[in-house]
């Protein structure tokens, strides 16, 4: 008969081959940045007031909703309305401004455990660098910067849209934090390898993409437009375009792409990998499942071994890459 002391040494040992077993989800960003697994949401699709809905601490990374320089209040309702396989929204971005978020949201992010990613915004170039200059020193692993905002100086112009525009947002900013930049690049532009390089010329450490797509959506029977003059579309109806710009902006820099567009599920994180996007982000999911984020999360593992990949990053821009024989 075995001991308890034995019993406990077989227990004990089958817990750590179990451990063995799992695939390793860690990914690493740039600039010394390592996370436990891929997957974060998209500024503005998830904040502290959702962390009771699912285990935030098991996050890759918590990122911010977009801050300004000074306090916004967003447009007005209603801001969101439903599409064919996703969701336009018009929310303006509101924002408590620099000192506000450091004062008060920040800090409840910073509660949540996993490493936290200010997102950054600015209706002209300089804004960006006040908002950098508020925020240096405080205790975060990178900041997110949104260059999808209008430039009020040039007519309103989205600054994502000019690469001479993203250098100058970019380099700044780079001039005033020691944290790692990541740039949340707009599709509308004619090539999105273009302004990656940019962003990477100028200092970032990995490129988002990609916002929201701008859509409309029209109520036949009033003739009008169902929200305000149209607003982003986002959703699983976007993902074959996210996956698009992904691999054409992955092959075009030679730091790390975050995808982000229309995940729902963990194969939806495996085709982003696949087509070049070192980690991603979801968000519409969040709306309809509070806690899809932790269910893509777990099903990471299970999905590993089916596919037959120890480390999940081996997966990372393997598009059109022989498929290993897993008969034998």
């Amino acid at each position: 008969m075995e001991t308890f002391a034995l019993q406990k040494a077989r227990r004990r040992s089958a817990v750590d081959v179990a451990r063995l077993d799992r695939a390793d989800l860690s990914v690493e960003l740039g600039g010394g940045l390592q996370l436990s697994n891929p997957v974060m949401p998209a500024s503005g699709c998830f904040g502290p007031e959702l962390a009771p809905l699912l285990d935030s601490a098991g996050l890759g990374a918590v990122v911010t909703k977009t801050v300004f320089a000074l306090e916004r209040s967003g447009n007005p309702a209603h801001r969101l309305t439903e599409t064919d396989s996703g969701m336009l929204n018009s929310v303006g971005i509101p924002s408590p401004g620099a000192e506000g978020f450091r004062a008060g949201l920040l800090r409840r992010y910073q509660q949540l455990g996993p490493p936290v990613v200010v997102s950054i915004g600015g209706l002209y170039i300089e804004e960006y660098w006040e908002i950098a200059e508020a925020l240096d020193g405080e205790d975060v692993a990178a900041f997110e910067v949104n260059v999808s905002c209008p430039n009020l100086e040039h007519g309103g112009i989205t600054i994502g849209s000019s690469a001479d525009m993203i250098g100058e947002v970019v380099a700044g900013v780079r001039e005033r934090v020691e944290q790692p930049l990541w740039v949340k690049l707009t599709p509308t532009v004619v090539a999105i390898g273009e302004v990656a390089r940019a962003a990477e010329a100028a200092g970032a450490a990995a490129i988002t993409v990609c916002n929201s797509f701008p859509a409309l959506a029209v109520d036949a029977f009033s003739r009008r437009s169902v929200l305000g003059k149209g607003g982003g579309l986002t959703g699983p109806a976007v993902k074959p375009l996210a996956l698009r710009l992904v691999r054409d902006a992955a092959a075009a820099v030679d730091i790390p792409v975050i995808g982000c567009g229309g995940i729902t599920s963990a194969i939806d994180v495996v085709e982003f990998m696949i087509a070049g996007a070192s980690a991603v982000q979801v968000g519409t999911a969040t709306f309809t499942r509070p806690d899809a984020m932790a269910q893509i999360i777990s099903g990471l593992d299970p999905l590993c071994r089916r596919l037959g990949v120890q480390r999940l990053s081996d997966l990372v821009a393997t598009l059109d890459s022989p498929v290993p024989d897993r008969s034998s």
